[in-house]
């Protein structure tokens, strides 16, 4: 691997962009009728809502009865604000020009970078470059302050600092905290998001006022001692894959724009398939050719191959599955040689044909960046699972979930 150029001190620390992209922060699709997609979203997988959003106010009045559902959800699995995002398709393309192409399935894909001055300073780089970004400032709900290079194909990609975190009392804050809408970054250094609820509290606002998500459905299933109302828990998301038309593109901008590391190239049936990672997972970003979508009879209305769902233990795994085909739910098995560094997984599909990756394991890289090698890695036969499966060295480690499970 080439080593880049070094021109930015970041935190101290010598790298070749001005920040560093932490962790897959969340990720979203636009979907037909997002009432109907909660069902499965949140009643059988468990994401949780935190805020709705109406996008009717932003619409010209004679859209509003032609565009079909206008509210869009931000769920979350854990503490962040929201990890997934879903949204009225129809009423954001009416707002979006490009979400009417079949990029327009995937509402973003959103990148953590670790402080509010690489943001800053990494908006400046775009700029500078040339780069095409379509939107900057503060996002309300979440509190994030971010924005949105889109990469050459047309996917929205968010880089962004900081999110709300909703705690123990399961509130999200109150829209009247929003209070400014930025439209670029802030000038440096800004006030603290502490600062900012006591200046909110001083102002009288009633901050634990906020939309606190009731649990769906009865909680009778033991996962792990915890009374859960499904036999499983999201612990963590991704990783997110992507149909592409140009590959070297696509590679090079999430490689040298966004920063990411190419952890290896598998070739299936002729394709060349590019995994991509942020941290120490094997991938959480995945790109495929488009004429790989047919072979494989997943959605063409969509550049969304799937959407990565992590489970606690392979228990969990085992159990979702049938949890999930029992409620209904089409779940696919698709070829393990598509997903280096998982093993094994099923696929879930909902209404609109999207597909969420059910997985236990996500291989972890070392300091020394090489994945296992392609014969020490588990082999699967999806007609006959075993109950349990062995230990692998990194078995349970990566990202931890924090916090109760419910």
């Amino acid at each position: 691997m080439k080593r880049e150029e070094v021109r930015f001190d970041v935190g101290g620390v010598q790298l070749a962009r001005p920040f560093r992209i932490r962790r897959l922060g969340h990720f979203g699709v636009n979907v037909s009728d997002p009432e109907r997609s909660k069902d499965l979203y949140c009643r059988l997988l468990g994401f949780r809502i935190s805020d709705p959003l109406d996008f009717a106010p932003r619409l010209p009045e004679e859209l509003r009865a032609k565009v079909g559902p206008t509210v869009g959800y931000f769920a979350r699995h854990g503490t962040d604000h929201h990890s997934f995002v879903f949204f009225p398709r129809g009423a954001y393309a009416a707002m979006n020009e490009w979400a009417k192409n079949p990029q327009g399935a995937i509402n973003q894909i959103t990148w953590q970078v670790g402080s509010l001055r690489e943001i800053s300073e990494a908006f400046d780089w775009f700029t500078k470059r040339g780069k095409p970004i379509r939107r900057a400032g503060r996002d309300l709900p979440g509190s994030n302050w971010h924005f949105y290079p889109p990469d050459p194909e047309g996917h929205v990609n968010e880089l962004y600092y900081g999110i709300e975190q909703i705690g123990w009392d399961g509130y999200s804050k109150p829209r009247e905290m929003y209070g400014v809408r930025y439209t670029k970054p802030p000038q440096l250094p800004h006030k603290s998001e502490l600062a900012e609820v006591m200046q909110a509290t001083r102002e009288g606002i009633a901050v634990q006022k906020g939309l606190r998500a009731a649990e769906i459905g009865e909680e009778k299933y033991d996962v792990d001692g915890v009374l859960l109302a499904r036999p499983f828990k999201i612990v963590r998301h991704g990783p997110v894959r992507l149909f592409v038309s140009d590959l070297d593109a696509m590679t090079a901008f999430y490689r040298d724009d966004l920063g990411l590391t190419v952890t290896e190239e598998v070739e299936y049936r002729g394709h060349r398939c590019v995994f991509l990672r942020a941290n120490t997972e094997h991938h959480s970003m995945a790109l495929y050719p488009v004429a790989l979508r047919d072979e494989l009879e997943l959605n063409v209305d969509s550049t969304l191959m799937s959407f990565g769902i992590q489970v606690g233990s392979y228990r969990q795994l085992r159990d979702a599955i049938a949890f999930l085909q029992a409620s209904g739910v089409k779940v696919r098995h698709l070829p393990n040689e598509l997903f280096p560094g998982i093993d094994y997984s099923a696929f879930a599909i909902d209404a609109d044909g999207h597909a969420f990756q059910l997985y236990y394991y996500m291989e972890q890289i070392g300091w020394d960046g090489k994945p296992r090698p392609a014969h020490l890695r588990t082999k699967v036969d999806n007609q006959s699972w075993p109950q349990s499966v062995p230990a692998q060295s990194d078995t349970f480690l990566g990202e931890p979930f924090l916090g109760p499970l419910g």
